[in-house]
Order: C-alpha cells, then sequence, then structure tokens
C-alpha cells in the first residue's frame, strides 16, 4: 500500500488578530542554567529551505509571522544596485556591505559612509534613523563619552539601510528630504524591490513601522529561510521563478557580505561578523531585532550529512532575547547541526555556542545551553 503524500504546508493567511495568540507553544531551544538548576527558557522556531522552498529541517512552526526587521537589508539594498548604483557610484564591496548592515557604530563604519557620502555628493545631514542608544560597539561608546562626543546618526546601525533611500534619491533626481516617509519615491522603490524578492507584489505587504522609523515587512519564516536560500545561491532560483531576474544583484550583495563581514556587524562580539569568519566564503548572516536571524549557507560539503547544495534557514526566539544568549547559542548549535560547522569554526565560536555569564569576579555563574534537535525533512512549502 503507497503510503499518502505529505500534504503541502499552507500559507500564511494575513491575521485579524495579532500573530501569536491561538498558536502552538514553540520548543524550547535554549535553556539557562546556574549551577545546575534551570532558571529560564528561550523558546523558538527553526526551518531551513532550498531555493525552490523544499523543507529540509524545521523545529516548530515554518508558518511563523514574523517582521523581518534588520534581516530585510540585504534584499533592500538591491534597490539601489537594479537601478544602476554600482556603475553611477562605483560602490566597493565594503559600502555594498553597509548598505546590507546592522553595523555597530565603529570608526571604520563611519569613514566608509563618510567617504561614499564624499563621493556621491550625498550630505548625511539628511540622516533621519536617530541616534538612541548607539553606537553598538561598547568600546567606541565609552570613547565617545570620555571625550565628550555625542554620536550622530551616522553611527546608528541602520543608517547603511537610510543611506540606500538616499543613493536612490541622488541616483533619480528626488528631493531627500522625508526620505523616510512611505510615500517617498525612493521607499516605493524599495518596498517594491522587497516585493520582488519575495515573490510578491508592494499591495500584497504587510507592513509595519521599525525601530529607525522605516518600514518592515511581516513573512512566515519558510519565506524568510527562502530568501537567505536564494541569496546563498541565486543561480539556484528555478528558472520559473521571476525572482531569478534578481540574480545578479543578489550574487553583487551576497560577494560584498563575505568579502567584508565586518562591515556586516562589528569587529566585537557581533555574531553574524564572527559566525561569517569563522567559516570564510560558506555562509552569509543577517540578524534582525526580537531575535530573528537569517542564514544564507552556500554550496559545500557538510559533517554527517548527504546534502551539500545551498540552503538558507531562519530562526526566530520566541521572547525576543534581550539578552541575545538564546540567539547565540541557537543558532551555532542549529548551523552545527546543519552539518556546516564543526571543529576549529565551533572552537572559535565557543563564546557564542554556551554564552556564559560572569559575575563582577569573572567567575562563571551561569551558562546558556542549546537543547534541540532539527528533525529532517522533505516536505514542499507553498
Amino acid at each position: 500500500m503507497t503510503a499518502p503524500a505529505s500534504p503541502a504546508i499552507p500559507r500564511a493567511r494575513r491575521p485579524t488578530r495579532p500573530s501569536g495568540r491561538g498558536r502552538s507553544v514553540p520548543p524550547v531551544l535554549v535553556r539557562q542554567v546556574r549551577n545546575g538548576i534551570e532558571e529560564s527558557v528561550h523558546r523558538g522556531d527553526i526551518v531551513e529551505v532550498d531555493a525552490a522552498g523544499r523543507l529540509i529541517h524545521q523545529l516548530g512552526d515554518p508558518n511563523r509571522l514574523v517582521t523581518l526587521r534588520s534581516t530585510v537589508k540585504p534584499f533592500g539594498a538591491l534597490a539601489v544596485i537594479e537601478a544602476g548604483g554600482i556603475a553611477a557610484f562605483d560602490l566597493e564591496p565594503a559600502e555594498i556591505a553597509i548598505l546590507a548592515s546592522s553595523h555597530s557604530g565603529e570608526d571604520l563604519h563611519v569613514r566608509t559612509l563618510q567617504g561614499l557620502y564624499r563621493r556621491t555628493g550625498v550630505s548625511q545631514a539628511h540622516l533621519a534613523c536617530g541616534a538612541e542608544g548607539m553606537p553598538l560597539d561598547a568600546l567606541t561608546a565609552a570613547r565617545l563619552a570620555r571625550d565628550g562626543e555625542k554620536p550622530g546618526p551616522i553611527r546608528h546601525m541602520c543608517s547603511g539601510q537610510h543611506t540606500v533611500s538616499l543613493l536612490l534619491s541622488r541616483l533619480k533626481g528626488w528631493d531627500p528630504t522625508d526620505y523616510w516617509k512611505p510615500s517617498h519615491p525612493s521607499q516605493i522603490a524599495y518596498r517594491a524591490t522587497v516585493a520582488r524578492a519575495f515573490g510578491t507584489t508592494p499591495a500584497k505587504l504587510q507592513t509595519a513601522i521599525d525601530g529607525c522609523g522605516l518600514e518592515t515587512y511581516a513573512f512566515p519564516l519558510h519565506e524568510v529561510a527562502r530568501a537567505y536560500a536564494m541569496l546563498a545561491d541565486p543561480t539556484a532560483i528555478p528558472a520559473g521563478d521571476r525572482r531569478s531576474e534578481l540574480a545578479e544583484g543578489l550574487l553583487r550583495v551576497r560577494d560584498a557580505m563575505l568579502a567584508k563581514p565586518e562591515m556586516v556587524g562589528g569587529r566585537h562580539d557581533r555574531l553574524d561578523t564572527s559566525l561569517m569568519k569563522a567559516v570564510p566564503n560558506r555562509l552569509v548572516s543577517k540578524a534582525g531585532m526580537e531575535a530573528l536571524r537569517g542564514l544564507a549557507i552556500l554550496r559545500g560539503p557538510r559533517n554527517g550529512t548527504h546534502t551539500d547544495g545551498p540552503s538558507g534557514m531562519a530562526i526566530k526566539i520566541e521572547d525576543g532575547d534581550g539578552y541575545d544568549r538564546g540567539t547565540w547559542a541557537a543558532s551555532v548549535e542549529a548551523l552545527r547541526q546543519a552539518g556546516v560547522l564543526d571543529g576549529g569554526a565551533l572552537r572559535e565560536l565557543a563564546r557564542y555556542h554556551r554564552p556564559v555569564t560572569l559575575d563582577p569576579h569573572g567567575r562563571a555563574a551561569a551558562e546558556a545551553i542549546p537543547e534541540f534537535e532539527l528533525a529532517p525533512v522533505g516536505e514542499l512549502i507553498g
């Protein structure tokens, strides 16, 4: 008797109430343990797919609706590339990478953006991303405070994303004033590019306001993973999929992020940068607020698996993970189980894999321990 085919997972419908109500409880991914006592847990969902949308691994709900937040940035950067910005502005890899970044506000990030502004005639005075809580880099923040210097918007982690709109405005002759408003031509272009990258239309996008004042967009978790699978290898996008038209631009963004990982995050305790440096030219990592991470896994052999094709993975921690420990531990462990990280890379990433909380005297007081098992599957989504 032939077993019935597994049903396709339906696409998430537009919710009529805030997502989360009525959902099943996500599985525990990470446990916070202090001297053998479980103090708290971080629950969440993980999904890995290929560029055609076929499930490779999952744990929890692949249809979990999430706002992209900063995970949208590699795809939003396509807006200026598709408009001819690379040739018009002679964009270098470091500059493309910072357009897709959530940088730490270090001097190297500021210098890169200021150099771009000088060359293109863009004024950083137009930046409207704010500066509250910035820079992310603690050493830079301490130096600025010591010197009595107030950080400006250019040190905001989203200033690269905002620069996309300023470059588009310069290229197209649009007034950059109020570039951040949804009705501005640069935001309309950005929105259209994101819609193309996610296989939909601008009218069908579900939007919200991000922390930096720009729009963000909501998609099921498996669609986030699929977008990152396309970023991993744009040539693997099925020929009949109109997103294949974005392949050249996606390659530019991917290769820039691979070449300049310190521009994507920063030099100190930024997991995105550390992951990409631990396995060079194998992985693109991009985090978003509220504990979402997209991972583009390039083609290559995987430890303990029979898979070597490109894929995308999306990880969402249920509680938003204000301490980063749940996101760090779950991301490294998921990549280990997917066969992407082992040996020296895992040793290099040990502080993220099982993050330790220290007391004021430097003693280990608690540890975040990843504890889950990714289920291998082969079901087509959507």
